[in-house]
C-alpha cells in the first residue's frame, strides 16, 4: 500500500488553475522528488497535501485513509450536545430574572438554611412553563444555532494543518520560518506540540505527567539536534545561525512530530556546494531513520543524486514520472526546462 496517494487533485484560485488533475503515489521508504519550472504549481501542491489549501477537486489519501475527517456518530453526537446546551443556555439567558426569582427569591428566608434540593426542583419544574410562555421557538432557535455552529466548525476543521500533522505528515517551507528569537531547542520543542498529551490543567498545575513529558521532550529535542549536527548549539538563538544551519534546524523541528512523511520545499535553496552535499547526506539519513521524503527542489544535483522517483510538473500538470535516468533522457522534460528548437 502506498503511503501517500494523490488522485486527480485540482487547485483553482478563481480563474487560475494552479494544479490540474495531478496524480501520483509515494511508497514507504522512498525519496520522491517533484520538479518543474518556476510557477509549475509545486509549492501549491505541497500546500494542498499539508492542509493549508483545500483542493478544488480530487482526493489525498495517507496510509490508506482519506486525510479529510469523515462524518461519524461521534461528530453527530457532539453536534447534538452543543445544540441542546445552546438551547438551554438561550432559554436561561432570556429568562434569567424569572429563574432567579423561582430558584432563589422564593426559597430564601433570612436566618434559615437554604433548601438547595427544593430550589433545584423548582428550577426544573419552571422550564415547561417558560417554554409555554416564550413558546418552543426560543428553544428550537437555540438548538438550531448550536447544532449549525458545531457542524460548520467541524466542516472547516476537517482538513487543517494541525490535523494533517497529527496524522504523520510534517513539512518545511520554501522560505525559512523559524522562531528566530527562540533557542534551537525551543524551536524543536514547538514542533513536538502535535504529540504532546498533557492537558491544560496538567500544565497549569505542573502535575507529574507534565513534568515527565517535559523531561522526555527535552531529551528527544536534544537527540534531534544531534541528529542534524546541531547538538552543541542547543541554547543558541536561532537567528544567529548561518543560513545552511537554519535549514537543518527547520528539518529537526519538522522531525519533532515523529512524522511518517516529511515534505521538504526547496531545502537546498541558497546553499553553497559544501552545504548542498551535507544536505544530501542528511536527507538520506532521514530516510534511513524510517521517514519517507517528498521533495521539491530546483537543484538538479540534489534531485538526481538522492531521488528514487521523480515527477515533473509544468503549468500545473504532470508531464512525466519515472526514475532519475528516465527523467534525465525524457524529451518532454528537456523541452520543459530548455525549450524547443524551432526550425525554418
Amino acid at each position: 500500500m502506498s503511503l501517500l496517494e494523490v488522485r486527480g487533485v485540482t487547485m483553482r484560485f478563481g480563474g487560475l488553475v494552479a494544479n490540474e488533475d495531478v496524480s501520483f503515489a509515494v511508497e514507504p521508504g522512498q525519496i520522491y522528488a517533484v520538479i518543474g519550472p518556476n510557477g509549475a504549481g509545486k509549492t501549491t501542491l505541497f500546500n494542498t497535501i499539508s492542509g493549508l489549501y483545500q483542493p478544488s477537486a480530487g482526493s489525498i489519501r495517507f496510509a490508506g485513509e482519506d486525510t479529510v475527517e469523515p462524518f461519524s456518530a461521534a461528530v453527530a453526537a457532539r453536534a447534538l450536545v452543543v445544540g441542546v446546551a445552546t438551547s438551554v443556555g438561550l432559554v436561561v439567558a432570556l429568562n434569567v430574572e424569572e429563574l432567579w426569582r423561582i430558584a432563589i427569591g422564593d426559597n430564601y428566608a433570612y436566618g434559615e438554611a437554604f433548601p438547595w434540593a427544593k430550589a433545584a426542583k423548582d428550577l426544573l419544574a419552571a422550564f415547561p412553563g417558560l417554554g409555554a410562555w416564550w413558546g418552543l421557538g426560543v428553544a428550537v432557535l437555540g438548538f438550531v444555532i448550536g447544532l449549525g455552529a458545531s457542524l460548520v466548525l467541524w466542516q472547516r476543521s476537517r482538513r487543517t494543518p494541525d490535523r494533517i500533522a497529527r496524522r504523520g505528515i510534517a513539512r518545511t517551507f520554501q522560505n525559512i520560518r523559524l522562531f528566530s528569537d527562540l533557542s534551537l531547542i525551543e524551536n524543536v520543542l514547538v514542533g513536538m506540540d502535535a504529540r504532546m498529551r498533557a492537558g491544560f490543567w496538567s500544565c497549569l498545575l505542573r502535575l507529574p505527567r507534565f513534568r515527565a513529558e517535559r523531561e522526555s521532550s527535552e531529551s528527544d529535542a536534544r537527540e534531534l539536534l544531534a541528529f542534524v549536527d546541531l547538538g552543541d548549539r542547543a541554547e543558541e538563538v536561532a537567528k544567529n545561525l548561518p543560513y545552511g544551519l537554519q535549514r537543518r534546524l527547520e528539518i529537526a523541528r519538522a522531525l519533532a512530530s515523529w512524522p511518517r512523511l516529511l515534505l521538504l520545499d526547496e531545502p537546498a535553496a541558497g546553499m553553497n556546494p559544501s552545504e548542498t552535499n551535507d544536505l544530501m547526506r542528511l536527507i538520506r539519513r532521514v530516510r534511513d531513520r524510517g521517514v519517507t521524503v517528498l521533495l521539491i527542489e530546483h537543484h538538479m544535483k540534489v534531485v538526481m543524486g538522492i531521488s528514487d522517483r521523480i515527477m515533473v510538473l509544468q503549468y500545473g500538470k504532470r508531464i512525466a514520472e519515472g526514475s532519475p535516468a528516465e527523467i534525465r533522457s525524457d524529451p518532454t522534460c528537456i523541452e520543459a526546462y530548455l525549450g524547443k528548437e524551432e526550425h525554418g
